[in-house]
């Protein structure tokens, strides 16, 4: 009796032991912003709008200890549309779904995730997100160039390897199969380094549409550097979908105030190649100023407002939402403001 209660005991702690190794994370951001844009013919309109700051979301990721070095991990992250209470109607895990393995090789991860050009985007004064966001351009209307490619942010069926740490040197690569579908069919990569008050990497990724039609390419550096209080942010974006090309080239800068932060942010797109009225022939370029301030009230809430404008040309469509609505002409400016909060859970 007293040797089945000192097993069941020392099972018990093993049992105990291996859950302590593992951990289960549900993770979170509600943000909503009020304002009004006007979009040139289009009119204004005032709106109540999600994720503003940063993407509204829902999450849960875990990682279990397999020992010797070794950890495997998920990643399920949906996106919420506070304004409305819905979420993303085609993917519910649509932001990211992958498991991985990960040890001193690096982590192998599989599944739907951003691509290496994405990550280079990503450290922006803005975050990538709201009308004074450069992602008005990197992912907004027109920014795959009018293509079937559907990789411009994120990929499906994928596999990526990302190194492990090298002293500041960090890099990631990632193929992902088409499956049938037109435009899935990638492979890319990334590499940089962050040391100091520095951050710079170059990516690169292909996109393969079919037999007799051009890849959709798209590469870019990032360099962005600490300047005292400073941050100051750079992104040179090209894609190409011969003979459409647009390049990005975007200017900005986080200055710490108080609790809080201004932000400011500038862009241009040159595009070229397309027929004229096509929105991406040689005079259908594009620019972008975003004006912010976030304060801090928590290291988890905050209260933030934006400005932003686009200016277009030609027959560019570009518009702080995005999605320019249908009633907007070519070559007409658009512009909004808003004020937010956001909590981090």
């Amino acid at each position: 009796m007293k040797k089945s209660l000192l097993a069941l005991g020392a099972l018990s702690l093993l049992s105990a032991g291996a859950f302590a190794q593992s951990s289960v994370t549900l993770f979170g951001v509600v943000d909503a912003a009020a304002g009004q844009v006007k979009n040139g013919s289009a009119g204004t309109v005032k709106r109540l709008a999600s994720g503003s700051n940063t993407t509204s979301r829902f999450g849960l990721r875990g990682v279990e200890d397999l020992g010797g070095g070794l950890r495997a991990a998920f990643h399920l992250e949906s996106q919420v549309n506070v304004d409305t209470g819905t979420a993303d109607a085609n993917k519910f895990w649509g932001r990211r779904a992958t498991v991985s393995l990960a040890g001193g090789f690096g982590e192998l991860r599989l599944g739907r995730d951003y691509t290496p050009t994405a990550y280079n985007t990503f450290a922006d004064e803005f975050g990538i997100v709201g009308i004074g966001s450069r992602g008005i351009f990197s992912y907004g209307f027109g920014s795959n160039l009018g293509s079937p490619a559907t990789t411009v942010l994120r990929v499906d069926n994928s596999i990526g390897y990302f190194l492990p740490a090298l002293g500041g040197v960090y890099g990631h690569l990632q193929v992902a199969a088409g499956e049938g579908v037109v435009g899935n069919k990638y492979m890319g990569g990334r590499l940089g380094y962050s040391g100091g008050p520095v951050n710079v990497a170059f990516a690169y990724g292909k996109t393969e549409i079919g037999t007799g039609i051009p890849d959709f390419k798209n590469w870019n550096v990032m360099f962005n550097m600490k300047l005292g209080p400073m941050m100051l942010y750079t992104l040179y974006d090209v894609k190409d979908w011969a003979p459409r090309e647009t390049k990005d080239i975007s200017v900005g800068a986080g200055i710490p105030v108080g609790v809080g932060e201004i932000r400011l942010g500038y862009t241009r797109a040159d595009r070229s190649g397309g027929p004229v009225g096509s929105g991406f022939a040689n005079a259908d370029d594009s620019t972008r100023l975003g004006v912010g301030y976030v304060h801090n009230l928590s290291r988890r809430s905050a209260v933030y407002g934006t400005y932003g404008r686009v200016t277009n040309k030609g027959a560019a469509r570009s518009s702080v939402i995005y999605t320019p609505p249908a009633g907007m002409l070519g070559g007409q400016p658009s512009s909004g403001i808003e004020f937010g909060v956001r909590h981090v859970f």
